[in-house]
C-alpha cells in the first residue's frame, strides 16, 4: 500500500470568501430577524461554499469561518 502525505487526501475541500453583507442582506434576513441588524451594509461576512460552489454558511469572522470548516472535517481554503 502507497501512503501519501497529501493533508487533502481525507478532507473535503471548501471555500471561504469575503462577502458585503449587503450582498447577502436577503440570507441574513431569512436567517433570523435578530440578525438582520447586526450587520451593517458594508460590513465583511465570510461566505463558507462547498466544493460544489453551494454556500454553506455565513460567518462574521475569517478565522472562525476556517475553524468550522476544520470541525466538520473539511480543508479550507480561501478565495478573493
Amino acid at each position: 500500500m502507497e501512503m501519501t502525505n497529501n493533508p487533502l487526501a481525507n478532507h473535503k475541500i471548501c471555500y471561504v470568501r469575503p462577502v458585503m453583507a449587503r450582498d447577502v442582506r436577503d440570507e441574513i434576513e431569512r436567517e433570523s430577524e435578530d440578525l438582520s441588524d447586526a450587520f451593517s451594509d458594508d460590513s465583511i461576512l465570510y461566505a463558507l461554499h462547498g466544493e460544489d460552489g453551494a454556500r454553506i454558511a455565513l460567518m462574521s469572522d475569517r478565522e472562525i469561518a476556517f475553524a468550522a470548516a476544520r470541525q466538520h472535517e473539511m480543508t479550507p481554503l480561501s478565495v478573493h
